[in-house]
């Protein structure tokens, strides 16, 4: 799963190779310098509508998938359940 953090250090490196500052990104977007900071760093907790702001400035695309959702089998379930001997 990629989070918030992982999400905003692409933000940020991109923002970066383009020689572009946070200033500049928040003149641009209109999005508050230390909303672009939040979202950097991964602390933002704002609405999706200005994330998607962001990414889409940079020219990137959020996409969602569905979660494989795997049980785990007797093997494991034994090895959570051992017995300290």
């Amino acid at each position: 799963m990629t989070s918030l953090n992982t999400i905003g250090q692409a933000l940020a490196a991109e923002r970066k190779s383009r020689k572009l500052t946070q200033q500049q990104v928040a003149q641009a977007t209109g999005i508050h310098k230390s909303t672009l900071s939040e979202i950097e760093n991964g602390r933002f907790t704002g609405s999706l509508d200005i994330l998607l702001r962001y990414i889409h400035y940079l020219n990137f695309d959020l996409a969602i998938q569905q979660r494989q959702h795997t049980l785990p089998d007797w093997d494991d379930l034994d090895d959570l359940f051992k017995d300290d001997e």
